[in-house]
């Protein structure tokens, strides 16, 4: 992983959780949040919580004397999480490393991650942080993005900027979020942390974009994607933005769109 992709800030964290969010990440937060709401948990820590979608729907399926600690390590994405959860006396929003979690051992009914664990430098030495968290019979819940092609709209805004940049094209989509999916590796990685049992399964959906423009937008000026364009191409980003809107017009039409979206759910316990 390139270390400037677990960067989210300037004017990222907005247009991530305004347009981001509802295309591809709330159906999937949803799901995880019915999967650790049925096993009424009293205490749960969120690890990436970005700007707070899977806190959000944990928020609405958790009972009162619930708590949630939602870390993450960019300030500025929890300062957009933090605006909208701040009157929720259950919620701690708090800035953490997953590789170096500030918490004691065995305080967490659930450890939850929605789409972070890509991010990981190490990732046994963090699964390992999340299980040394755990009280008995605790789990580790987390989802990661499946291949690029399973995903649409990424691979075609992926492949848009690759005709734009041949010699050099950004890939952090393939790089990053969709880049570990291999579920063997997934299964070895938290054995070799410490986890027992382990369970995945494939979750299809349809994402719903408003155009191909908005959608083009999302991904090109609202992940890190954004910087590989401005590195490439200093005040070329809107550029790579028009390119990107042409290409998903050409596949999906004109209008609102819709493309596949797929993910692997991962619930691991001791």
């Amino acid at each position: 992983m390139n270390t400037n992709d677990a960067v989210f800030a300037g004017a990222i964290p907005d247009l991530y959780d305004r347009f981001l969010v509802p295309l591809i990440f709330q159906t999937y937060a949803d799901d995880l949040a019915e999967r650790i709401a049925a096993a009424r948990p009293k205490r749960l820590l969120e690890i990436a919580a970005g700007t707070g979608a899977l806190t959000r729907a944990l928020a609405a399926r958790l009972p009162a004397d619930a708590t949630i600690i939602a870390t993450d390590l960019n300030q500025p994405m929890l300062d957009r999480a933090i605006a909208q959860q701040a009157d929720d006396k259950r919620i701690t929003f708090q800035i953490a490393d997953a590789m170096a979690l500030p918490f004691e051992d065995g305080g967490f009914d659930v450890v939850a991650c929605q789409f972070g664990v890509m991010f990981f430098p190490d990732k046994v030495k963090a699964y390992r942080e999340a299980l040394r968290l755990l009280r008995p019979g605790g789990r580790y819940v987390f989802n990661v993005w499946d291949a690029l092609p399973a995903n649409v709209f990424a691979e075609t805004v992926t492949m848009a900027l690759g005709a734009m940049f041949p010699e050099d094209p950004p890939l952090f989509m393939a790089r990053t979020p969709h880049g570990h999916f291999d579920q063997a590796r997934i299964r070895a990685d938290l054995t070799a942390a410490g986890f027992g049992s382990i369970d995945m399964q494939t979750v299809a959906r349809i994402s719903h974009g408003g155009s191909a423009r908005e959608v083009a937008m999302t991904y090109c000026q609202g992940t890190p994607m954004r910087a590989e364009i401005e590195t490439r191409r200093p005040g070329g980003l809107m550029e790579a933005t028009d390119k990107a809107a042409e290409a998903l017009e050409r596949r999906f039409g004109s209008g609102p769109i819709e493309g596949a979206i797929r993910a692997i759910v991962v619930e691991a316990m001791p």
